[in-house]
């Protein structure tokens, strides 16, 4: 029982710190894979899953005959079927890759503050954005 009360304390720590990092701040990223989640990612203003296209490429390709024109005939069915929402997903999946790297990320996780500040290797959103706040109170 102790695990929920911990979870209901540090949500409210979690969005404090997220307020005071922000309250100068535009924009919280968290830049991603599915081999390292982020604890508190879903209180960011974006979270970029460095590996969603290859999810999703893995989902239209799962399960393919090993004919090739049939293979390529059940995957247009599949791109058919998904219509504007897979196209969505797929967009926003390679646009997430293009903005990090943009940013210069190469490391994952990693917190970005308004495209400027970048913590790596915290796995935790609150501890990130503390280190954010930090640095900007003593670097003001």
């Amino acid at each position: 029982m102790r695990t929920p009360i911990r979870f209901v304390l540090r949500v409210p720590i979690l969005l404090v710190l997220l307020a005071a990092a922000t309250s100068a701040a535009a924009e919280v990223w968290v830049i991603t894979d599915a081999q390292h989640p982020v604890m508190g990612a879903e209180a960011a203003t974006r979270v970029i899953a460095l590996d969603a296209a290859q999810r999703i490429e893995a989902e239209l390709s799962a399960q393919l005959p090993t004919d090739p024109q049939h293979a390529a005939t059940l995957v247009q069915q599949r791109l058919n079927q998904g219509g504007t929402a897979l196209q969505q997903r797929l967009r926003e999946a390679y646009q997430g890759v293009t903005d990090a790297w943009s940013l210069g990320v190469t490391t994952v996780p990693a917190v970005v503050v308004d495209q400027r500040y970048v913590v790596y290797g915290e796995t935790r959103l609150d501890r990130a954005l503390a280190r954010v706040a930090q640095y900007r109170k003593e670097h003001p």
